[in-house]
């Protein structure tokens, strides 16, 4: 019988149990008598065990063996000694380590060594040596940005890679020289080198080019123990598969039904068909939601394990807690929420807690929104710190500085090049890979809110959609044309008169709610024609940039529910676009992202 079909599910499944190990281990730590939880570790093995020695896997089912029998000693006991976790830890390591073998096609490595007991570093040493290695050689990330002047990035990019691949080999490199030449504006280059350089070496020869404004090297990122790729197989329950086949034959009996009723030109009946369809698609569109639909935890079971690393390399005393972990948003977000996890939980533990301190990751929902906070009690960051730091980095000017809200001076940590490595404070530091945070939060039609207060800790929420692929529009007229924006930018609608208009400055503002908000002409955005200005003015309340904002539009044409579909190259690198869709009639809609279009005005000086 051929196996190889079962490997993804396979893959999956032994994922889902080495994640699971892992926060049990850490929660069995701070807990070295919780007789169940090491009776269910000895399950998970048991678990591996199994399913590794069913499909052939020897060196995995061996290892499973080997920590089932270290764990029944335990089980014993009826508790668990520190060493022991770190054992089991560095086992949970190695399996994974073979599950990737096993991904790539390679042979497993061999476990011998790990289970005659030698030191647990041992076993992340088990790869075949490389023919003819060379001494002294480290594998180093490097992450360059071109400035918004220059004016052929391609080409530049072009020459960056060829200076890359002087310095040692070029392992990976995104975009690839391919993707470059088939055009587009892109001005950001990641690549993997394995060098015997110093990242400091590899770095000043990056920064001697004028073109490039920001380039960071480091050492590649460890892969944080469990699946990272969510969304590889996705289990449905047979209930679930029950109610599709319900529906498919209720559609299938309904198209019967329009064919008999247009046949007979029966108006009444072609009518009644059409709602039932409706009702029909409606249910079903719910349905393959919930297939979509995941649990937060599959991305935030594994951070205990991260927290519990980060903390002892650091030698920190960290509390962790997790909240809502039942919530559940589309896999396709999921998938993009790992790393900015991540970098938060790094940054609250690097450059938030002193000495000891409490991180909390926390989930809920707000209407059609999730919300996502990451948390830490530590020293806070300060507004006007981060105002010297931005204008002595020459990122603001001091006149900037000057009028810059307490909201704005914390976004600038999102700035690249913001951060410093030399000096660790609540103003540096911070700002590592904050920049990555916001993009992937923005990619996914969210928001990135930070508060802080100096020593008095930091918050990082994330409002993010449901869903990435059936939103909520608004559609709004503009200049005779169509356009849509996601119902979760959208606070209100309101018609107002001409006259509620006021002055302030150069800056058109209105009375709302005793607040006074600054009206933006979309139109304007749009590089649109501006006509005299009606009676009444439709506007749309929305936040933007952590202020309300009233956004001018032409005119409301209702709500609708859309598949989002994403944009061909090049227009997908058009800032302020967030997708498209069609309508019914067969029009073409664009779905707008004002808060991209606004930061990019506002870096150009529009």
């Amino acid at each position: 019988m051929d196996m190889s079909k079962y490997k993804a599910m396979y893959l999956t499944e032994a994922r889902e149990h080495l994640q699971k190990m892992s926060a049990l281990l850490v929660s069995i730590e701070a807990d070295p008598h919780n007789r169940s939880g090491i009776d269910a570790l000895f399950r998970e093995a048991h678990s591996i065990k199994g399913m590794a020695a069913s499909m052939g896997y020897q060196q995995t089912a061996d290892l499973g063996h080997y920590l089932e029998d270290f764990l029944d000693h335990f089980r014993q006991q009826g508790q668990i000694t520190s060493e022991a976790i770190d054992r089991l830890l560095a086992g949970v390591d190695l399996i994974e380590s073979l599950l990737e073998d096993i991904d790539a096609e390679r042979p497993e490595r061999s476990v011998v060594g790990f289970c005659s007991g030698q030191p647990a570093v041992a076993a992340t040493e088990q790869k075949e040596p490389e023919p003819n290695p060379v001494a002294d050689e480290s594998h180093l990330q490097v992450s360059l940005q071109l400035h918004e002047s220059v004016a052929s990035p391609a080409a530049r990019l072009l020459v960056l890679i060829k200076q890359l691949a002087t310095l040692g080999k070029l392992l990976n490199c995104e975009p690839s020289e391919e993707m470059i030449l088939r055009g587009g504006e892109v001005r950001r280059l990641n690549a993997e080198i394995q060098t015997r350089l110093e990242a400091q070496e590899v770095k000043s020869c990056f920064e001697n080019y004028s073109e490039v404004s920001r380039v960071n090297v480091s050492a590649p990122q460890a892969k944080p123990s469990g699946n990272t790729s969510v969304g590889a197989t996705v289990r449905v329950g047979t209930e679930l598969l029950d109610r599709f086949i319900g529906l498919t034959g209720e559609l299938i009996t309904n198209r019967y039904m329009l064919q008999s009723a247009a046949g007979e030109k029966d108006w009444k009946g072609l009518k009644e068909g059409l709602d039932r369809l409706a009702r029909l698609v409606k249910n079903l569109h719910h349905q393959v939601l919930q297939v979509r639909m995941m649990p937060i935890d599959s991305v935030t079971g594994r951070l205990p394990r991260l927290v519990r690393d980060l903390a002892r390399k650091t030698g920190k005393e960290i509390q962790f807690n997790l909240e809502g972990t039942g919530i559940e948003l589309d896999r396709a977000i999921l998938e993009e929420l790992t790393d900015p996890l991540i970098h938060m939980i790094r940054n609250a533990i690097d450059h938030g807690i002193a000495k000891q301190g409490t991180i909390t990751v926390r989930a809920w929902r707000q209407r059609d929104q999730v919300m996502l906070q990451v948390a830490d009690d530590g020293m806070g960051m300060d507004p006007d710190a981060l105002r010297r730091h931005a204008v002595e980095k020459g990122l603001i000017s001091s006149a900037q500085a000057e009028v810059m809200r307490d909201y704005d001076a914390l976004q600038l940590i999102c700035l690249p090049g913001f951060s410093t490595a030399s000096q660790i404070t609540d103003t540096s530091g911070r700002g590592v890979g904050m920049d990555v945070v916001k993009a992937a939060v923005e990619k996914l039609g969210g928001v990135l809110h930070i508060d802080s207060v100096p020593e008095n800790g930091t918050r990082f929420t994330l409002k993010l959609p449901l869903s990435v692929a059936i939103i909520k529009v608004l559609l709004v007229n503009v200049d005779h044309k169509l356009v849509a924006l996601p119902i979760t930018r959208v606070l209100q609608t309101l018609e107002i008169d001409r006259n509620q208009i006021q002055t302030s400055g150069k800056q058109r503002v209105f009375s709302h709610n005793e607040e006074l908000l600054p009206l933006i002409s979309l139109r304007k955005i749009l590089g649109l024609p501006i006509p005299r200005a009606s009676e009444q003015i439709s506007v749309v309340i929305s936040e933007i940039l952590g202020r309300k904002i009233g956004l001018v539009v032409d005119g409301f044409s209702g709500q609708k529910e859309v598949f989002v579909q994403s944009l061909p190259h090049p227009v997908d690198l058009l800032r302020g676009l967030g997708g498209g869709t069609i309508l019914g009639d067969g029009r073409i809609v664009f779905i707008l992202d004002i808060q991209g279009m606004l930061e990019k005005r506002r870096r150009s000086g529009e």
